[in-house]
């Protein structure tokens, strides 16, 4: 599901395929995090680009070479949060319907058993209540589930056995309508104070915000 990691533990991205790659990851995790901690111990009015530079211990025209802005820095968050639950709900038993396995992706990357995963819920909660007085902060998060939608349409296209369908309006109506709910899901357990786990927990809101979409034709599919 789509929650931002831990600024501490490493993102749950794709190996790249070489050391330059790599190394360039590992910098755009780093500035990724140096952001996020930044923003919520600073605000995000009050924290430069070259802050997070400095922070991070790189130039400002490094950080410019991989993000255009300072808000635009901790994208790579919200995009680890959002590839964890496109993942999971791939890897979803074959015999669950659509909803099932949708609600199956959503608790897996929203659990709060493993203790790093609890602690990235309550960094989210952070920069989502920030997002809230900051457009440009809201945009990222919004981009980070738009994206999100397409890679769902393609894990969901997977599912169906019929990769090329991940363009259908129907599968693209499905991947939108999941994420949108999600995503409300997450953003008020965010605006609360309800602990991540428990019947007002994110994952429990965004399976009951699925779940409401069960009389769906597609939630039988």
């Amino acid at each position: 599901m789509p929650v931002a990691s831990n600024p501490s533990s490493p993102l749950a991205e794709s190996p790249p395929s070489s050391l330059t790659e790599r190394r360039k990851a590992e910098t755009r995790t780093d500035l990724a995090r140096t952001a996020a901690a930044l923003f919520v111990e600073r605000g995000v009015r009050d924290t430069r680009a070259e802050d997070i530079a400095r922070e991070a211990g790189v130039a400002p025209r490094t950080f410019y070479r991989y993000f255009p802005t300072k808000e635009e820095a901790v994208a790579p968050l919200f995009a680890a949060g959002a590839r964890q639950w496109v993942d999971a709900t791939r890897a979803a038993p074959a015999h669950l319907t659509l909803a099932q396995a949708l609600v199956h992706g959503t608790r897996e990357a929203l659990t709060t058993d493993d203790a790093a995963n609890a602690e990235s819920l309550e960094w989210v909660r952070s920069l989502l209540r920030l997002a809230a007085a900051n457009p440009a902060l809201r945009s990222v998060w919004n981009d980070a589930y738009h994206a999100s939608e397409t890679d769902l349409a393609a894990a969901l296209a997977d599912r169906a056995g019929d990769p090329e369908s991940a363009a259908a309006l129907p599968v693209r109506l499905v991947a939108g309508t999941a994420a949108t709910a999600v995503r409300v899901a997450v953003e008020t357990w965010a605006a609360g104070d309800a602990p991540a786990d428990g019947p007002e927990g994110p994952a429990a809101l965004a399976a009951r915000c699925i779940t409401s979409l069960s009389e769906s034709p597609w939630s039988t599919t």
